[in-house]
């Protein structure tokens, strides 16, 4: 729904989410460095350079491409693409949704040697009232708000103790990217600012910005 083409006459009441991501996508763009784009697959794997960007499967004119990026990596690329006049170098990665949070410990070690950005894609719960995608459920607004707080405050520790059983009921589709995230991020001093955290149509969407203190 982020994409307008897709969305169609809702696309404004997502707007305010655009700007945002729009905003954090050009902060790492400033910082001059690789950017990694990480979200939620099937299964880990780490797409080789160049890839194929389409999102014709879900509605978007465009080809076909035989193996498609998931979800959460083509709508990062479409962020990435969105900023004028530059040339982002990206890495794409995608990690299992179902990865335990050791596994995802695992594959923070291995992201770079160097310097490197990382644009970390995954919502919160799809439980969000009566109209959400997976009906409602008393837990997922508190499980939001403790993500929101991590996100807010760089709280490493809160996101690597994020439970995956009721992640996966919730219908979090962002646990796993951020427990990567916070196994990155571990040891370092961060600011923190959570710029855009609502639930549109039931699903929690967060933007957050960490820098380096």
């Amino acid at each position: 729904m982020i994409v307008p083409e897709i969305a169609g006459g809702a696309a404004s009441e997502l707007d305010s989410l655009r700007a945002a991501c729009d905003f954090a996508v050009r902060r790492l763009a400033d910082i001059g460095a690789p950017v990694i784009v990480l979200g939620s697959g099937t299964s880990t794997i780490d797409y080789e350079s160049p890839v194929r960007v389409s999102l014709s499967s879900w509605g978007l004119p465009g080809d076909e491409v035989a193996d498609p990026l998931p979800l959460s990596l083509s709508v990062g690329a479409w962020l990435v693409n969105r900023i004028p006049g530059r040339n982002v170098t990206c890495r794409m990665l995608a990690i299992a949704t179902d990865a335990s949070a050791d596994e995802c410990a695992g594959l923070a070690g291995r992201l770079a040697t160097g310097p490197y950005a990382l644009l970390v894609m995954g919502d919160g719960t799809a439980r969000r009232g009566i109209k959400a995608p997976g009906y409602d459920d008393p837990r997922a607004q508190p499980y939001d708000e403790s993500v929101a707080r991590a996100l807010a405050t760089a709280d490493v520790d809160a996101l690597r103790a994020l439970d995956p059983d009721l992640s996966a009921k919730l219908m979090v589709a962002g646990r796993a990217p951020w427990q990567v995230l916070a196994a990155a991020a571990a040891g370092g001093s961060w600011r923190a600012s959570l710029t855009y955290d609502d639930a549109p149509y039931g699903v929690a969407y967060f933007v957050a910005n960490w820098e380096t203190a």
